[in-house]
């Protein structure tokens, strides 16, 4: 089966480095989410892995390894312009030495866009404090995109992108 292309305006901002939120759900359909500490998109947006804290994200992590399922929310926050992602596959690993330039480039990324909300920078970099030897990363290739920009089109399947 041939990858879904994310349309290249919103890999542009996915790959930014914008606000993102992960979840997943139980075999009850109990959703978990976390927010992501920092993500890291491919160029052909195949490829997405999400950073999350294991000592905050325990359910998510639990629920994601149970059933295979994730959801990510990508949001830019001066704008609200958002898109999910989902997949039912991932790879889990501990995050390592090669991921913490990606951890890096996120976080300041995301000084930039609080800023233009007027959150201050240290302010971000508490909310999104972490060791490395905490971050879980997980990674996976959408197959599902949805735009989720407050609006009428919310909820519409992304061109590209199954329904």
């Amino acid at each position: 089966m041939p990858t879904p292309q994310l349309p290249s305006e919103v890999l542009a901002m996915m790959r930014r480095g914008v606000s993102a939120i992960v979840a997943s759900r139980d075999a009850d359909l109990r959703p978990s989410l976390m927010r992501a500490m920092a993500t890291r998109v491919g160029e052909d947006g195949a490829g997405i892995t999400v950073y999350l804290a294991r000592s905050q994200a325990g359910q998510v992590l639990q629920d994601i390894a149970a059933n295979g399922h994730i959801a990510v929310v990508f949001s830019e926050p001066s704008t609200h312009r958002t898109v999910q992602v989902k997949a039912t596959r991932v790879q889990v690993r501990q995050a390592g030495a090669s991921d913490e330039a990606a951890v890096a480039r996120y976080l300041a990324s995301m000084e930039r866009e609080l800023a233009h909300v007027y959150i201050p920078a240290p302010l971000t970099r508490a909310m999104l404090a972490c060791r490395l030897e905490d971050l879980v990363a997980v990674s996976f290739v959408p197959e599902y995109a949805f735009d989720q920009t407050p609006g009428p089109q919310a909820g519409t399947r992304l061109p590209g992108m199954r329904a």
